[in-house]
């Protein structure tokens, strides 16, 4: 039917993860799993094969309670209980992406400056997350 159902069993595990070309995990959606591994069980380590200075929301996270030490293309990521909302700032269209997801899981209001790199990259990203849920203020 086109849908498909997730449910959480709990917080999240730790994991490590090496962005590699295709078929390996795709260093556009290591600033997403950086911002989710921020709320995991453990500690976890995300190495940039890839690109370089890839770790730009970093700092942005850390605004938000994040525990994130970064030395060259390794970011390790101690998991913490919860985050909580900041003011921060997309620099790009995934540090927007993963702005959205810590905003999701922080307690209190995020407010994400330069989101004209998500609005650019995701069409009708408003109505989209307005339909799950998220409480969008202009």
């Amino acid at each position: 039917n086109g849908k498909i159902r997730v449910q959480g069993t709990g917080r999240i595990k730790a994991v490590d993860i090496k962005t590699l070309p295709y078929p390996g995990f795709p260093t556009d959606m290591q600033s997403q799993m950086l911002a989710i591994l921020t709320i995991a069980e453990g500690t976890s380590v995300i190495v940039e094969n890839v690109f370089d200075n890839r770790f730009q929301v970093v700092d942005e996270l850390k605004r938000m309670g994040a525990k994130i030490k970064v030395e060259g293309h390794t970011a390790v990521v101690e998991g913490v209980k919860e985050l909580h909302g900041a003011r921060v700032k997309a620099t790009d269209l995934r540090a927007g992406a993963a702005l959205i997801l810590a905003a999701l899981v922080a307690r209190g209001q995020t407010v994400i400056e330069n989101a004209h790199y998500i609005f650019r990259g995701y069409e009708d990203i408003e109505r989209k997350l307005t339909e799950i849920g998220v409480k969008l203020i202009d």
